[in-house]
């Protein structure tokens, strides 16, 4: 029953749900309307579900959410996903109950696109960074590594749970690059391998090249390949490509049919072929002068996907080459959630202030320059190299580094090999326990809570509030636990 133009309904679970009967916006399946206070949605589907449609549903609200938000993780989780929360049911016709969008996944009142939501597709397209997103809804690379991390860790989360998105795009994607946050969002198709398949076979840009390949099959085929854990790692990494680089990584000049729809079948499909692919040259962006505005994001000779780090350079060659035409060799959730640690841990602060992307990723060289604006980094720094052992004596590199810049902290995630950055993280665990200073014209490492701090290159302990000066060379023990971390000091640039 309504009051005026608000409708009360009694939820599956018994729970009273409220929503204002107008103006709803219309999504491809579902009509959406606001609660009075505008803290959740009602989503009706606009036609009746069969009795499959019913249980996927009945089960994303109720086994498959408590797998997920009834644990101990369970509030860490909340902020990635709008996870329908109960069910409710109006003149036949079925309705999801969804926490409404955090405030900052739509754009400012202040900007051209306020209360526009922020949707990926602002961010990852060169075109709309360049010309339409305000420059302060541009973000940093440090805010894109940060929302892509989250987006992983998502994705990793749902993939443990023996679910696929089956669509995950930039349409299904909020991020908010500014804050570093990013929310997957239209959970309600997600696939279960053998018990719910998929509805849709994505969007165009991230469905799989075996995706298309065999979309003309009929869905009895053995041969018909449909949305799955694999499919959702491509479109991962086309996403994370899109947000770092502002393009996609399979559409460049190779011409394969002049029938559009055809050349689309083979671009994305069997003919898939990554643009930056280092052997095979055919599919480099052909730029005209209409293309100028798009700057340098479509140019990989100007702006190449090295510019992400190697660790990231590393995911994109097994994503776009070893694994584009192989879906067991694409990297998984939780093979970007590393790399996308280990990068942030290399970011370098621009010393341009006018830089667009205000940081970029150490490139190993002795006199770094950001690729983005050709400005060099001035300062020596000192580069942290950490090891660790298993034994406690043999001592190895753990392929993890840390860049050393005015105000960088340490977390206990760099201390010990056996604690890591993620919703696992303990209250303390999140707290720094050492910082970096200049002093005096030297960088110094400032010990805030490792009780076994002690510098091997001379013996002594450094105590709790101690400081040591990083130099060349340096080797560090920051703990004396089993899983402490011993670092060595390289010093870089100048």
């Amino acid at each position: 029953m309504g009051k005026g133009n608000v409708v009360r309904l009694t939820a599956r679970d018994g729970a009273l749900v409220e929503y204002v009967n107008e103006n709803p916006m219309q999504g491809g399946m579902k009509d959406v309307y606001f609660s009075p206070d505008r803290s959740y949605v009602v989503a009706f589907f606009r036609k009746p579900l069969d009795f499959s449609g019913k249980e996927r549903l009945e089960k994303l609200v109720g086994e498959y959410r408590t797998s997920i938000f009834d644990q101990h993780t369970g509030d860490y989780w909340k902020s990635l996903y709008r996870w329908p929360e109960r069910i409710v049911e109006q003149n036949g016709l079925w309705g999801l109950v969804v926490p409404a969008y955090q405030g900052h996944f739509f754009f400012g009142a202040s900007t051209s696109l306020a209360g526009v939501e922020k949707e990926g597709k602002w961010f990852s397209s060169a075109k709309n960074f360049n010309r339409f997103l305000p420059a302060e809804e541009k973000g940093t690379l440090a805010g894109y590594l940060t929302a892509s991390l989250l987006l992983s860790r998502a994705v990793r989360r749902m993939h443990a749970a023996g679910l696929a998105h089956s669509d995950l795009s930039y349409k299904n994607c909020l991020i908010d690059p500014v804050g570093g946050r990013a929310c997957i969002i239209d959970i309600d198709g997600l696939v279960v391998p053998h018990l719910f398949p998929p509805e849709v076979i994505g969007t165009p840009d991230f469905i799989a090249p075996e995706v298309i390949a065999t979309r003309q099959l009929s869905m009895q085929d053995p041969g018909r390949r449909l949305p799955c854990r694999e499919t959702d790692q491509h479109a991962l990494a086309v996403l994370v490509y899109m947000y770092l680089l502002h393009r996609h990584p399979l559409r460049g000049g190779k011409v394969h049919d002049m029938d559009n729809d055809l050349q689309e079948e083979l671009e994305m499909g069997t003919k898939a072929l990554f643009i930056e692919h280092p052997h095979d040259l055919s599919n480099r962006p052909r730029l005209g002068v209409s293309d100028a505005p798009c700057l340098p994001w479509l140019d990989p000779e100007q702006l190449p996907y090295t510019v992400c780090g190697p660790f990231l350079k590393e995911l994109f060659d097994k994503a776009f080459i070893d694994g584009l035409h192989a879906p067991a060799r694409r990297p998984t959730a939780d093979d970007w959630e590393t790399a996308l640690v280990r990068t942030f841990d290399l970011l370098v602060p621009c010393d341009n202030p006018s830089c667009v992307k205000k940081w970029f990723v150490f490139d190993n060289r002795t006199r770094p320059v950001c690729p983005f604006c050709g400005t060099p980094y001035g300062e020596i720094m000192p580069v942290l190299n950490f090891y660790s052992s298993h034994n406690g004596q043999d001592f190895r590199y753990d392929n993890h580094r840390l860049l050393v810049f005015e105000g960088q902290q340490l977390f206990p995630w760099h201390a010990s090999r056996i604690v890591f950055q993620n919703e696992h993280l303990k209250t303390a665990e999140r707290q720094p326990v050492a910082d970096c200073e200049r002093q005096q014209g030297q960088w110094v490492l400032i010990n805030r809570a490792l009780a076994g701090m002690k510098n091997l290159s001379t013996g002594e302990m450094v105590p709790v509030g101690g400081s040591v000066v990083l130099k060349e060379g340096l080797q560090l023990l920051l703990s004396a636990e089993a899983a402490g971390r011993i670092v060595q000091v390289q010093m870089v640039g100048g």
